[in-house]
């Protein structure tokens, strides 16, 4: 058995040799022979970049819910303009990232549209390749997104759940206190009886008075207070109609990258039948030249067994 012998300091003295010659100073044949350890990182096309930018922002957005979960969550420990604040830059990273995509997904179409040849055919099947993996990695991205947006549209709705709970107690505590406000009132005017004897006509008119004025009041309060808590059923709504749409979003991406998929496939089988029909054509035109000299043959033969008898 024949012994392995390291060939490597040859290999580095044959190109130190061949750097001396060629006038190369110490520096750079230093970085030369250390190419050969140390390579260089491969560049990235932009592509690439933008999509670990945008996956780079995603993760930031995940953080930054991570970060403020629980200020958003509980109404004790921030404000509610805090709290918008914090829903208006998750609302601003949603789309920022969702534009990202967006662009990618133009990225795709258009080196999709250059790479089409001669009747829409794709030219090469590499470049096919690369823009499936493309096509990957933009759902890859839609679907990261929609994760986080679904955390966020949970947090949005235990949120305005907990806004409901908590006027649901108020506007009880106001029919209650309308309830011991008449009953006051109507203590105060029995007790406003003797008085009323000395002077009737002006303490009823301004007991009257009051007792509209705290109606009135009573009502628009409780108008309003029904008015919040229907807006705030509405919210909870369209939040809960959100969070379906993104997942609506999601299937119908999925359901583009099947169908993606299938459009692959069948390119690839129109290809095979192109040639499977340039081959039938040359098989029939051999065919028929083999038929025409079988025939002049046959011809011939029998005018010279005709002739020869």
């Amino acid at each position: 058995m024949a012994r392995i012998r390291d060939r490597t300091e040859d290999f580095k003295d044959s190109v130190r040799q061949t750097a001396v010659s060629l006038g190369c100073n110490e520096s750079k044949l230093a970085s030369i022979l250390a190419s050969f350890i140390i390579h260089k990182p491969r560049q990235r096309s932009p592509f690439t970049k933008a999509a670990l930018k945008t996956l780079e922002s995603i993760g930031e957005l995940e953080k930054f819910l991570l970060r403020h979960r629980k200020d958003y969550v509980d109404l004790h420990r921030t404000t509610e303009h805090e709290r918008d604040s914090i829903e208006h830059e998750v609302t601003t990273f949603i789309k920022t990232c969702k534009e990202q995509i967006d662009i990618l997904k133009n990225s795709i179409n258009d080196e999709e549209a250059n790479s089409k040849g001669w009747l829409g055919i794709k030219a090469d099947r590499p470049n096919a390749d690369t823009i499936a993996h493309k096509h990957g990695v933009v759902l890859i991205l839609s679907e990261k997104l929609h994760s986080v947006t679904a955390q966020f549209d949970q947090l949005r709705t235990i949120r305005f759940q907990d806004t409901i709970n908590k006027a649901i107690p108020r506007r009880k505590l106001n029919r209650v206190t309308t309830s011991n406000s008449s009953e006051t009132s109507k203590m105060n005017h029995s007790d406003l009886r003797e008085p009323d004897e000395i002077h009737p006509e002006p303490l009823r008119v301004k007991q009257q008075l009051l007792d509209d004025e705290t109606r009135a009041l009573q009502v628009e309060l409780t108008s309003l207070l029904d008015a919040v808590q229907e807006t705030e059923t509405k919210m909870v709504e369209m939040s809960a109609l959100n969070h379906l749409m993104s997942t609506h979003v999601l299937q119908q991406a999925q359901q583009i990258e099947f169908l993606y998929e299938q459009a692959v496939e069948a390119t690839k089988n129109v290809q095979l039948g192109n040639k499977e029909l340039s081959q039938a054509i040359q098989r029939n035109s051999s065919s028929r030249t083999f038929l025409l000299l079988f025939l002049f043959v046959l011809t011939f033969s029998i005018i010279f067994l005709d002739w020869y008898s």
